[in-house]
């Protein structure tokens, strides 16, 4: 049998994340709730409880639980909604944390919901 060639894999770890950025009305967010059919409760760091969904970029590539840290959109037309853009792993969080990017309060109900 023929084996199977390798294409060039790149290290996600050598990418920086992106940050939140109010200019591009980009917030950071913790996943409250799972709601199914591809859709989320999360806080954000506005104190706003927003209903997300996920882009089917992401559907069956990034697996997301409860406490995780997000970086999602607001829409523009409904307040109350938004997209899930990036989910941050362990290592990002602790960065943010140590940039000072992520509230306290993030912080402990993450902690508080795994």
């Amino acid at each position: 049998m023929a084996r199977k060639k390798r294409r060039g894999t790149v290290e996600e770890s050598s990418k920086e994340p992106p940050l939140p950025n109010p200019e591009e009305g980009t917030i950071l967010c913790v996943i409250t709730r799972i709601l199914g059919a591809d859709h989320l409760l999360i806080r954000c760091q506005d104190g706003v409880e927003r209903k997300a969904r996920i882009p089917g970029s992401m559907r069956r590539r990034v697996w997301m639980r409860e406490g995780d840290i997000v970086l999602a959109a607001p829409w523009d037309f409904k307040p109350d909604r938004a997209d899930v853009i990036y989910r941050y792993n362990r290592d990002e969080v602790r960065k943010l944390v140590e940039k000072g990017l992520l509230p306290e309060e993030l912080i402990e109900l993450a902690e508080e919901l795994t």
